[in-house]
């Protein structure tokens, strides 16, 4: 990924999105040829003169310091996800610059978080980074798809989401949540912009889909911790989960979510219905096999 570029159409579509009145400004200079602030009034907010901030818009960061990044961050509005994807762009922390050197190691599922996904009686998810999908415990695959049977490449929430009809139907909210899983795609992107699968999961999904494509070119970011899913599942219906995201000690690049319901609710009876079925089709398919492995008389 360019670097410069990022920074420019990042810093141009957060100035897009922020009217003179949202700032505090009255509107001057005649028609406004683009939507947002003009450069020279995000200078006038950032206390910097226009020429350093277009230079700055334009990928030229070299030597920014944090003050004028923070002060660009206030005039442009930028929530805590956005000012330290700014960061990411523009200012590479030390440990930053230590991941685009070297090479990103496959991420191993530590087995106690293997038995913690084993215990938990709702849907739980193992994410790391691109939102792959490290794990995953039975009902989290009865909930989405079977991620493990699935070629490892394709084990991808977003790849999923963006590109499996399935996802469309499954999501009430489809559109909502494909915007939020490319938002956080697009946090690690700034963070690790030298990753060789990174570039290959963009580029699939860009050729694949047209609303990645456009949700992509709006340079969105976010980082969810919380929040609420509301799905229509084939078996059981309607389904509204409550979700945390809890970072996993040790990489923090894995990631613990874990779905659950309102209990005595609609959707916790479903959620049991679900987990009865899950167990039952998994006893269906043992079945077979332990009748084929079964000894007989010669």
């Amino acid at each position: 990924m360019d670097r410069s570029s990022e920074i420019r159409e990042y810093l141009r579509t957060r100035r897009a999105r922020i009217t003179p009145e949202q700032a505090g400004l009255t509107p001057h200079g005649g028609p406004r040829r683009v939507p947002g602030l003009r450069r020279e009034e995000v200078a006038q907010l950032a206390g910097v003169s226009v020429d350093y901030y277009i230079r700055l818009e334009r990928g030229r960061v070299q030597g920014v310091s944090e003050a004028v990044l923070d002060a660009v961050s206030r005039a442009l509005q930028l929530d805590d996800a956005e000012r330290a994807h700014l960061f990411d762009l523009a200012q590479p922390t030390a440990a930053t610059r230590a991941r685009r050197k070297r090479h990103l190691a496959p991420q191993r599922v530590h087995p106690v978080l293997y038995r913690t996904l084993d215990a938990l009686d709702v849907p739980a998810v193992i994410q790391g980074r691109r939102t792959d999908v490290l794990a995953a415990n039975k009902l989290a695959h009865a909930l989405y798809t079977d991620f493990e049977a699935r070629p490892r490449r394709e084990r991808n929430f977003a790849r999923y989401v963006f590109l499996d009809e399935a996802a469309r139907t499954l999501y009430a909210d489809w559109e909502r949540v494909a915007g939020d899983c490319l938002a956080a795609l697009r946090l690690y992107a700034g963070r690790n912009p030298d990753d060789p699968q990174l570039t290959e999961l963009i580029g699939e999904l860009s050729l694949h889909s047209d609303t990645f494509r456009r949700m992509w070119a709006d340079h969105d970011v976010q980082a969810h911790t919380s929040g609420t899913k509301r799905l229509h599942h084939p078996i059981v219906g309607d389904l509204i989960l409550d979700f945390a995201v809890l970072t996993v000690e040790g990489d923090p690049e894995q990631q613990l979510v874990v779905y659950t319901p309102e209990p005595a609710s609609p959707t916790a009876e479903a959620l049991s219905l679900l987990a009865s079925w899950t167990a039952t089709s998994a006893a269906r398919t043992q079945a077979p096999e332990e009748a084929a492995n079964r000894p007989t008389d010669n």
